[in-house]
């Protein structure tokens, strides 16, 4: 019998594809499937950007670039960055990657081990611990509660941490809750951590331009008492609607740079060098559409919680970042993970469960308002009608 090494019985995955793939095959068979689960923006790649790839095909750019990426790339990273927070980063600790996703992989695959800990919130993205677990360090939820506006505290998350935390993942604006955590909140955790100076830190803010209602979101690049053990996860994905394209950007510190330089070089080579094109006049182009799918997610924002709120037995929060609405099913007498399995099959509507989030996910169901509000409508009507039964 083939043997794997033990980590490949605990690794995990991102149920949203199962739920995709389910969706999929269920449309395939003729039903009518309304998709709130995958987390991708319904809008199309602005056109300046397909035409930079399209020139950098034509004009050559076949071949490999360096493992980190091309230098005027990550000098537009740089310069984004400057612009997005106030602070300088050198283009030397810019590190492009084939997705947000290997930015965590690599940062855990770098800090996790046997003996360590790993904290990271919960209800959060999935892979999070997923590849904790597949190291072998233990996963440390933070938890991340509804009364707390779906906002870490600042003095729980420091409480979790010990001599043993090699890594703290934070996440904000948070998928898939929608919360944005306070400044103040973020301040505690900082400072505390002063006593920890060997626990590296992992900033998600792969939402960084998704809030609403005047809310902040803040980098933890601005706090320069941490910089020289923060690494920051970005990218393309969901400001610049490029999904499909997986380009993402990270920021390291000096003293892990050359660890991700040499994954790259093992692991993926280089990201594929028509889209490092496409990359840099996503950040130097016209940025008008960002504008534009902002507004039509606020405006569908505004949709879901009011039509959420209006269903028997279920509340939902106002989410102030990215684009998820997280409601509370608990008082429908479903399970979430059962209820949204039931919602696909009994009525076309495909959303995900809490659970699939974290344990602290039981009683909530993860809604992606990243498709037209007609099918947002749609769907909630749905689901109005199945709690009616």
């Amino acid at each position: 019998m083939i043997k794997t090494i033990a980590g490949f019985d605990r690794i995990g995955e991102e149920n949203a594809f199962a739920v995709l793939a389910r969706a999929t095959e269920l449309a395939a068979g003729g039903m009518d499937v309304i998709n709130l689960g995958i987390g991708q923006p319904d809008f199309p790649t602005p056109d300046h950007i397909v035409e930079a790839a399209v020139k950098a095909l034509r004009d050559g750019h076949h071949g490999y670039t360096p493992a980190t990426g091309i230098l005027p790339l990550r000098e537009a990273v740089a310069m984004r960055t400057l612009q997005t927070t106030g602070v300088e980063v050198s283009p030397e600790n810019v590190c492009i990657m084939p997705g947000g996703k290997v930015t965590m992989f690599a940062a855990i695959l770098m800090m996790g081990e046997p003996g360590t800990e790993i904290m990271y919130p919960d209800p959060g993205f999935p892979i999070y611990r997923s590849m904790i677990e597949f190291t072998g360090a233990k996963p440390v939820p933070i938890p991340v509660r509804e009364e707390n506006g779906f906002a870490f505290s600042g003095e729980e998350a420091l409480s979790l941490v010990n001599e043993k935390t090699r890594l703290v993942i934070l996440n904000s604006p948070a998928n898939p809750t929608g919360g944005v955590t306070p400044r103040a909140e973020i301040e505690m955790l900082v400072n505390g951590l002063d006593q920890f100076p060997d626990t590296a830190i992992l900033s998600d803010e792969i939402y960084d331009v998704m809030t609403y209602d005047g809310e902040e979101h803040v980098s933890l690049l601005t706090f320069p008492q941490i910089r020289d053990r923060l690494i920051v996860l970005n990218g393309w994905s969901k400001t610049w609607a490029m999904t499909g394209w997986r380009m993402g950007w990270s920021i390291w510190p000096d003293a892990l740079y050359d660890n991700v330089r040499k994954l790259a070089v093992n692991a993926w080579s280089c990201v594929n060098a028509p889209s490092q094109y496409a990359g840099i006049a996503a950040i130097e182009g016209p940025q008008d559409a960002i504008a534009d799918m902002m507004k039509a997610f606020d405006e569908r924002r505004k949709l879901v919680v009011s039509r959420a709120n209006a269903l028997p037995n279920i509340s939902c929060a106002t989410p102030k970042g990215a684009f998820y609405a997280f409601p509370n099913v608990s008082k429908t007498g479903w399970k979430a993970k059962e209820l949204a399995s039931a919602l696909l099959e009994e009525s076309g509507v495909a959303i995900i469960g809490g659970p699939d989030f974290g344990i602290l996910g039981e009683g909530y169901i993860r809604l992606s308002y990243a498709n037209s509000a007609e099918n947002i409508d749609r769907a909630l009507d749905r689901i109005d009608a199945f709690l009616g039964k």
